[in-house]
C-alpha cells in the first residue's frame, strides 16, 4: 500500500483502532479476532452474534470499525446498519459477505446505506487462520478505516480524548481540489495540499481522446455512479473499468451502473470487441487486458499473478491500452486504497495520455488517486461531482 496512505505520519497522533466483530458463527467471530492478535493497533472491543447485540453494544462503547456479517438470526447486516450509523454517523462499516450473487446485491445496498468497504467472507476458518489474502485485506482495511473514522470524528470511549480537529493532521480532509490547467498553452501548476510536496499538475488534454479508462477501489461504486451519471450516453468513446471486486460482484456491479446510470454497462468476456459509448467492466479474479484483432480492440481475460496484490488490477489495463491508444487515453483514478494505477498512469502520460483523479475530500480513501496526484502525472485533481462533467466536455470536443 502507499506509505502516505499506510504509515502513520509524523505529525499523526497514535490511535488504536477499536473493532467490534458481528457474524453469529462463533468460530468466524474468534477467528478474526485472532488474526489481529499480536498486533498493537487493533482493540477488540466486542464480539457479537447479531444485529441488534450490535446497536444495543455500540449505543454503550463506541468502536471505529464494525465487521458485519450479511446473514444472521434475529437481525441481520442490512437491517441493523442504518441504525448502526444513526448512533455513530462516523463508524465506518465493512460488510463480510459470501461470494454468492445474492449477497453481492445485499452488499452493494449495503454501501448505498452507508458501509464503506466490504470483505469476502472466508467459507472456513482456515481461510481466515492462515497467513494469507483474506487475513491481508482484513487488517489493511480496518487499519486505513480506523483513522479515517477518527478524522471523521467518530466518538471517544469513556476516558479517552477526543481526536483534536487540527488541519493537516488527523481529523479532516487534508486535500481540497486542485484547479484544473485550464489550456494547453499554460504551464503545469503547482497547487499546494497538506503532504510532504505540492500536487503539480500537468497541462490539460488537447485532444479529444479515443478512449477512457477509470480505476477504482474502496468507496469505488458510489463514486462510479456519480462519475458515470454525468458522463452520460452517447460518448464517441468506449469506457474501460477496472473495480476491485471480486467474482459475482462486478457482475451485480455492471448490472447497477447500468439501470441506476442509464448506460450500456456489461461485465466483459474474453475475445469481446468493445464499442464507442458502451462501459465495460473488469470480471473480478481476472486482468482486463486489450489487444487488436482484425483491426479491433478487444478484450483479453488474463489470470496473470495479481498486482498490488490485486485481480483485477488498473495498472495491466493501462499498460496494455498504451500500445493500441497511445496519446489518445484519458484515465481517470478514483477513490481507493493502496497505489494501483500510478505505474499504468506514468506509461500513459508517457505515451502522450492524459490522467485526472479525485480528490481527497471527496474521496473515502485517497490512497489510489492520492499517489496518482502526488507521482505528478495528472492533469487535474477534482472533486468527484466534477469528473463526469469534465469528462464528458473533453470526450465531446471537437477534434483537433
Amino acid at each position: 500500500m502507499n506509505s502516505f496512505i499506510a504509515n502513520k505520519s509524523a505529525e499523526e497522533p497514535e490511535i488504536v483502532v477499536r473493532v467490534m466483530i458481528v457474524d453469529d458463527s462463533a468460530v468466524i467471530r474468534g477467528s478474526i479476532a485472532r488474526a489481529m492478535e499480536g498486533d498493537p493497533s487493533f482493540k477488540i472491543v466486542s464480539s457479537i452474534s447479531n444485529g441488534e447485540s450490535a446497536i444495543r453494544s455500540l449505543t454503550r462503547e463506541p468502536v471505529d470499525v464494525i465487521v458485519l456479517d450479511i446473514e444472521m438470526p434475529i437481525m441481520d447486516g442490512l437491517t441493523a446498519l442504518p441504525q448502526l450509523k444513526a448512533i455513530d454517523p462516523a463508524v465506518q462499516i465493512i460488510m463480510a459477505s459470501t461470494l454468492t450473487q445474492k449477497n453481492a446485491e445485499i452488499t452493494l445496498r449495503a454501501m448505498s446505506l452507508g458501509a464503506t468497504d466490504y470483505i469476502p467472507k472466508p467459507s472456513s476458518t482456515r481461510d481466515v487462520d492462515n497467513i494469507g489474502n483474506f487475513k491481508r485485506e482484513l487488517l489493511e482495511k480496518v487499519k486505513v478505516l480506523g483513522l479515517l473514522a477518527r478524522r471523521a470524528g467518530v466518538r471517544p470511549s469513556a476516558g479517552e480524548k477526543a481526536v483534536p480537529v487540527v488541519a493537516g493532521k488527523v481529523a479532516s480532509p487534508i486535500a481540497r481540489a486542485a484547479r484544473v490547467a485550464q489550456s494547453a498553452d499554460q504551464p503545469a501548476h503547482q497547487i499546494p495540499v497538506k503532504r510532504d510536496q505540492p500536487v503539480v499538475l500537468r497541462k490539460a488534454p488537447i485532444e479529444r481522446p479515443k478512449v477512457i479508462a477509470i480505476g477504482s477501489s474502496t468507496g469505488g461504486p458510489q463514486a462510479l455512479f456519480n462519475v458515470i451519471s454525468n458522463m452520460g450516453t452517447g460518448l464517441p468513446q468506449p469506457v474501460v473499468i477496472t473495480q476491485h471486486m471480486p467474482p459475482s460482484f462486478t457482475t451485480i456491479l455492471a448490472e447497477h451502473i447500468a439501470r441506476q446510470c442509464k448506460v450500456d454497462c456489461i461485465e466483459v468476456q474474453d475475445g469481446q470487441r468493445i464499442k464507442p459509448g458502451c462501459y465495460y467492466i473488469a470480471p473480478g479474479d481476472f486482468h482486463m487486458l486489450f489487444e487488436t484483432r482484425n483491426g479491433e480492440t478487444a478484450v483479453k481475460l488474463s489470470k496473470d499473478p495479481p498486482e498490488n496484490f490485486c485481480r483485477p488490477s488498473v495498472d495491466p489495463m493501462l499498460r496494455s491500452l498504451v500500445p493500441i491508444y497511445g496519446k489518445n487515453i484519458l484515465t481517470i483514478i478514483l477513490t481507493g486504497m493502496g497505489q494501483d494505477g500510478t505505474r499504468g498512469g506514468e506509461a500513459v502520460v508517457n505515451a502522450g495520455g492524459t490522467v485526472i483523479a479525485q480528490d481527497e475530500a471527496t474521496s473515502v480513501v485517497w490512497g489510489m488517486p492520492g499517489a496518482a496526484a502526488m507521482s505528478g502525472i495528472c492533469s487535474a485533481v477534482m472533486p468527484v461531482g466534477e469528473i463526469g462533467v469534465f469528462v464528458r466536455q473533453i470526450a465531446l470536443r471537437a477534434k483537433a
